[in-house]
């Protein structure tokens, strides 16, 4: 049987190529299919230094102007943001096919983005997790969950 689950990455205007490199290491450990992200700030600082194991020569790290563009086919828009009726992630159970949605390491998802994705998260922390740190704990989460999704085991 052929694994139905599915991940990839939507970031919203990130500014450190340290936080990027950092979620292209996580993509390759975690088997995210593609990370796409939206501005220009993190072009003009680009440098995948914290990439170590070049993953973006695997992974497609693509800019786009519109995260709502690439929604990959039957994927569940999920934004992650600490915000009012956002569930929280230890309580979640992740979609098969996921497109995780991050904020701006110093900013906030637009309310129009949180309003078309299906679901919104939260980690529940004391205070703000840097932007490499959210898109591992989600990740984790997904793994560590396993069959924990909502069609439920793969075989």
């Amino acid at each position: 049987m052929a694994n139905k689950r599915y991940s990839c990455i939507g970031l919203f205007n990130p500014k450190s190529p340290e936080n990027v490199g950092s979620i292209m290491r996580a993509a390759g450990c975690y088997e995210v299919s593609s990370v796409f992200y939206t501005g220009t700030r993190y072009d003009r600082a680009r440098d995948f230094v914290t990439d170590t194991k070049k993953v973006h020569q695997d992974i497609p790290l693509i800019n786009i102007d519109d995260l709502r563009k690439i929604l990959p086919f039957g994927c569940t828009p999920v934004a992650v943001e600490l915000v009012e009726g956002a569930r929280s992630l230890p309580e979640y159970t992740h979609p098969d096919r996921a497109l995780y949605i991050f904020g701006p390491e110093d900013g906030s998802l637009d309310k129009q983005i949180r309003d078309w994705c299906e679901d919104v998260v939260y980690i529940p922390t004391n205070g703000c997790m840097n932007l490499a740190a959210t898109v591992n704990v989600v990740l984790y989460d997904r793994l560590a969950k396993g069959n924990n999704t909502r069609s439920g085991p793969l075989f």
